[in-house]
């Protein structure tokens, strides 16, 4: 889970240090597929009870808003 956190925001960074939309936009797509690994992980989580189902919901919840916010950028990218 730690992997795939990390691995949201370092792609989205590495993305916006390139030199071109076309790869800005291909790293978010790699830090939004990285946000969906994460939401599977801690639907797993909460199903095997490791999470309380409130903890869960909040947590998913904010990665499909994280992940929204991602979409609309590359939607951004591409227009320009």
């Amino acid at each position: 889970m730690t992997r795939s956190a990390v691995s949201i925001a370092s792609n989205i960074a590495e993305g916006a240090e390139r030199d071109s939309k076309i790869e800005f936009a291909r790293f978010l797509h790699i830090a939004k597929g990285s946000a969906a690994e994460l939401r599977t992980q801690i639907y797993i989580v909460g199903q095997i009870g490791l999470f309380p189902k409130t903890f869960e919901s909040e947590l998913t919840g904010e990665l499909k808003a994280i992940s929204s916010m991602i979409h609309a950028l590359v939607k951004v990218l591409k227009k320009t």
